[in-house]
């Protein structure tokens, strides 16, 4: 399937998307490891977005998304909101753009997404995750500057950039000779995960697609099984600071309720191990919330076996001391 009148995009969509990010974005590889192979049965490649522009995959939609401002729409500036990857990829989109930014982000998220967001020259504004609307805050600011309001995940623009991770996934497994039997990424409003599903099975129908999130934050597994929408209870705490949504997006989910096989949960403990793990085996640094799709393959909750399997490592953005801890 590669289009259907309720979804918001279309694989046209992400072929343009791919056009805008050429000249921006890195084309990240597709990595293996014949040691996980051979304890898997299964022949897997990983995704390795930490190795993207800001250090995740969120630079390509934002970088999409600000591109097809107009000039006018450029000059009054954009507002997002996030807790740390959004916001740096939002930042450095503006900064090679020339438009001014103004990033919403928790108060409590980690100390370098915080630095590299102002780094990247936008101004961050702190809110409290647990007593505040962080959406809200945004969209006041956007109000009353003009600036255009830039989702995380619920955007057109923006899901059609990320779904630039599935199509180099497919075209890049199309001239290996090996379809995906199973693709699996890290989901928190669902921006990846669709535009992935979105991408793959244009050219791969038979591929199943699932989502991957930590435990207490799975209300993609959830809605998936439901049918719909469902949220989670609030006041969870969970290592994955990048994947604490309570319920799909709304833009996402006409996708991926379509699109998605299921949704799967792992623990902070399982995610701990396959950061651990990327570190060891791929010698690479990714965060908490990259890493859950990883984790669920170590954990054994994925049968790769025979199989074809690719694996997104969402992001790389984690501080030392929390990293230091995770391997240690």
């Amino acid at each position: 399937m590669t289009s259907s009148p309720d979804f918001p995009i279309s694989i046209a969509d992400v072929d343009a998307a791919a056009d805008v990010l050429a000249p921006v974005a890195v084309r990240t590889p597709l990595l293996s490891s014949p040691a996980l192979d051979a304890a898997t049965g299964g022949r897997v490649f990983f995704k390795p977005e930490v190795l993207q522009r800001t250090g995740s995959f969120k630079f390509r939609g934002a970088y999409n998304k600000l591109a097809s401002l107009s000039p006018e729409l450029r000059r009054a500036g954009v507002v997002g909101f996030s807790s740390g990857n959004h916001a740096q990829g939002v930042a450095a989109a503006a900064q090679l753009l020339g438009v001014r930014a103004t990033i919403v982000m928790p108060s409590d998220a980690p100390a370098s997404k915080r630095e590299r967001t102002a780094g990247y020259g936008a101004e961050v504004v702190l809110y409290d995750r647990d007593r505040e609307d962080r959406e809200a805050i945004a969209r006041d600011i956007a109000e009353r500057s003009g600036a255009t309001l830039v989702r995380p995940f619920d955007d057109p623009m923006v899901i059609a950039g990320q779904g630039t991770v599935g199509r180099e996934i497919a075209e890049d497994l199309a001239a290996l000779g090996a379809p995906p039997d199973l693709v699996m990424a890290p989901a928190s409003g669902g921006g990846l995960v669709a535009g992935t599903a979105l991408a793959v099975k244009a050219r791969f129908p038979q591929a199943e697609v699932m989502s991957a999130e930590p435990e207490g934050f799975d209300d993609h597994a959830r809605s998936l099984r439901a049918g719909r929408r469902e949220s989670i209870p609030p006041g969870g705490r969970t290592i994955c600071d990048a994947l604490m949504m309570t319920i799909p997006g709304e833009v996402t989910f006409a996708i991926n309720r379509v699109l998605l096989a299921g949704g799967v949960a792992v623990s902070d403990a399982e995610v701990a191990r396959a950061v651990g793990f990327a570190f060891r085996e791929l010698k690479l640094v990714v965060e908490p919330g990259g890493a859950v799709a990883l984790a669920a393959l170590l954990a054994g909750k994925l049968d790769v076996r025979r199989k074809t399997a690719a694996i997104v490592l969402s992001g790389g953005n984690v501080d030392a001391d929390v990293f230091a801890r995770l391997i240690g």
